[in-house]
């Protein structure tokens, strides 16, 4: 399979690759930094205690002083998602019903490639574009052990694994939607909408015991909501989350195989 597609919208894209990368970088590098200033801070952890519901929907489970406790409330919980799903669910927005709208989509559809080619190099850019900011953080996460802040290095690694995929899963998502729709709006509104909606879901399962039997149908939960820091990523987590994309993946070619090029 030819990838010119794909490194074209990657180039196109560089810039907002390497300032999200950068940034989030500094960012955790600055948290890990921070570690062993608040490793003995008590008050921490009696927030976490006083209003469970907040710290929950904050990612801060468990005691915000532990390697894990800070890392995931910090970091993992939330803003190494969040940074990724601004990359993948964008992308995915625009790489059909974005190029679409704007007219040059149907210039690059007369290529001598075929429809499902096309479509399997915008995926591989997604893919690729999920990877930068979960390994950066990695690596600073390794850092960390010169910082009292030491994290099994298998969890840490599967973890890490499980934040590329659920970028992944959220890009196809909205590559899906723009797919099926032509709409670039609609798909960064439905796939940012569930994005929310799977966040808050599992954030909040363990303390809105109404919502725990909801937390198997989110992503987050079986990315980052379920100890993965602690235990690692476990195989039931892995078969949802590549799963989830499979399925996506192939609503996403249906889609594109029948829509109507401007």
């Amino acid at each position: 399979m030819h990838s010119d597609v794909a490194r074209l919208d990657l180039r196109l894209r560089r810039r907002s690759i390497l300032g999200y990368t950068m940034g989030l970088a500094a960012y955790a590098w600055l948290i890990v930094a921070l570690y062993p200033t608040f490793r003995h801070d008590t008050s921490l952890d009696a927030l976490t205690k006083g209003s469970s519901t907040l710290s929950a929907l904050l990612g801060a489970s468990g005691s915000f002083t532990t390697p894990d406790g800070w890392m995931n409330a910090n970091l993992y919980a939330n803003f190494v998602p969040l940074f990724v799903l601004l990359m993948t669910i964008g992308y995915g927005a625009s790489a059909i019903a974005g190029q679409d709208e704007e007219g040059t989509l149907s210039s690059i559809a007369t290529l001598p490639i075929s429809r499902t080619s096309l479509l399997l190099q915008k995926a591989l850019a997604l893919a690729i574009l999920s990877l930068p900011i979960p390994a950066v953080t990695f690596l600073v996460a390794l850092i960390g052990r010169d910082f009292q802040l030491r994290l099994a290095t298998g969890a840490l690694l599967g973890t890490t694994v499980a934040v590329v995929l659920l970028g992944l899963d959220f890009g196809l998502l909205a590559l899906a939607v723009g797919s099926g729709t032509g709409s670039r709006g609609v798909a960064l509104g439905v796939a940012g909408t569930f994005a929310a909606a799977s966040y808050v879901t599992s954030s909040l399962a363990m303390t809105v015991h109404w919502m725990r039997p909801l937390r198997y149908a989110s992503l987050f939960y079986w990315s980052v909501g379920h100890r993965q820091l602690i235990d690692g990523l476990s195989p039931s987590s892995l078969l949802v989350l590549l799963g989830a994309g499979v399925v996506l993946g192939i609503l996403a070619l249906g889609g594109f195989r029948h829509i109507d090029l401007h």
